[in-house]
């Protein structure tokens, strides 16, 4: 369990203990045989602490104990549950990419559900007012424009700013295994990019909240609540401001296998594993899978060779209007075995069908879907990307070589950063 603003007299001896495990779980690795444990259920180590407390829960429906949904895991051991807040795709997960919803009542528990994806997406202090713990347990996949960790910092500083202690339940990333992408530059920060990181950032849920806490990625007043709690003089009010529960045995090399699909167009973990590489397909006019039985995994056009991959994209629970609807498109596919898939992947993000994809796309010019305004940074393909470089490499024709290679100081960059804030080992 990594602690954070724990009272006066551990403090200092805390941060020094949970350091020295963080290296040393670089250095040691769970047993192969162990199962993995998300941090949810480890009810006995985190229930006690919210103890005659009101919380406020941020979950949707991967927010699971075994087979159980938390809140009603919580409700039962008599935990008192007084508003939820859903993500993008809501509380119950079955919302579109995108969907806006509103605030309502959940009709199995009767409990209040504020919903922060649209027009808001922090909670408010009038939200807040029957709350006396924040509680955070989401399955994030590892992508920065996977809108989860959006969230998560609008959260965090929402807890920050109204003095309202933070507990995170992490959860394994099934991404975690590689670092790849070009890193976020602040003129293209969106609620699909919102912090310098790279498309796979290689850390947990819990790790990530470290890191934007630690290097001051968060509102000025998080900021300075967060600097504000970590003196001890101010720390004795409450057992914890932040913290995170751990995963056990869990590395970042452990191959997790996802037991509820995240969302709903992340079916199954070949759209987990592909999705890094094939979400830009967002940015252009190429239907990237949805409406199909694999999502990022199929993805094509109507206007590409009619030898390629066939396929058509239909309205389905999770895309009601896809792009493309109805229209048979000609491209890939790439599904497989989660080996094979693993195999292709390498370890990293693969740009080959990208490239491939534009070259053999006949009006380039219409490649890309662009912004109304015209700025760069209004373009969805340059916020996915978190720059410009990367539309300017495939309209320049360079190869994949090149562009992998205009990536690395800053992913050398973020690597020092990130190894300060691991809690497993790499």
């Amino acid at each position: 369990m990594a602690r954070f603003f724990i009272t006066s007299s551990y403090l200092f001896l805390l941060l020094i203990i949970t350091s020295i495990s963080a290296c040393k779980a670089q250095q040691k690795s769970a047993p192969a045989s162990a199962e993995i444990a998300p941090g949810a259920s480890r009810v006995k180590t985190f229930v006690p602490l919210l103890k005659n407390k009101r919380v406020g829960i941020f979950a949707n429906h991967t927010s699971m104990v075994g087979n159980t949904h938390i809140v009603d895991t919580l409700r039962k051991l008599g935990v008192n549950i007084t508003v939820i807040f859903g993500p993008e795709h809501g509380f119950r997960g079955n919302a579109d990419a995108g969907e806006k919803i509103g605030n309502y009542t959940d009709e199995k528990t009767g409990l209040p559900v504020i919903s922060l994806y649209g027009s808001k997406r922090k909670p408010a202090a009038e939200d807040l007012k029957n709350v006396d713990v924040l509680l955070f347990d989401i399955q994030d996949v590892g992508v920065r424009f996977y809108t989860y960790i959006s969230s998560l910092e609008e959260f965090m500083e929402a807890a920050l700013e109204n003095g309202k202690p933070l507990m995170i339940l992490d959860r394994p990333n099934p991404n975690g295994f590689y670092i790849d992408g070009p890193v976020l530059k602040a003129p293209y920060r969106s609620f699909v990019g919102m912090q310098p990181v790279p498309v796979v950032y290689g850390m947990t849920i819990g790790e990530y909240a470290m890191m934007i806490a630690g290097e001051k990625w968060l509102s000025p007043k998080a900021n300075a609540k967060y600097d504000y709690y970590r003196t001890a003089s101010n720390s004795a009010d409450t057992p914890f401001h932040f913290q995170v529960i751990k995963c056990e045995n869990y590395t970042h090399q452990s191959k997790y296998q996802l037991p509820v699909k995240p969302s709903p167009n992340l079916p199954d973990m070949g759209s987990i594993y592909w999705y890094p590489s094939t979400c830009y397909f967002e940015g252009t006019v190429m239907s990237e899978g949805r409406g199909t039985a694999a999502p990022f995994q199929i993805f094509g056009h109507p206007s590409l060779p009619k030898d390629l991959f066939a396929f058509t994209p239909v309205s389905t629970a999770g895309s009601k209007e896809p792009k493309l609807k109805n229209q048979l498109c000609y491209g890939w596919n790439l599904r497989g075995s989660d080996t094979e898939i693993l195999k292709k992947l390498n370890g990293q993000i693969q740009l080959a069908y990208l490239l491939q994809a534009y070259k053999l796309f006949p009006e380039k010019d219409k490649f890309f879907i662009l912004a109304k305004s015209g700025k760069k940074e209004d373009h969805f393909f340059n916020k996915l990307a978190g720059n410009s470089d990367l539309m300017d490499q495939l309209i320049a024709g360079k190869s994949e070589a090149e562009i992998r290679k205009s990536w690395q100081p800053d992913l050398t960059a973020f690597k020092n950063i990130r190894k300060k804030y691991l809690l497993y080992a790499d």
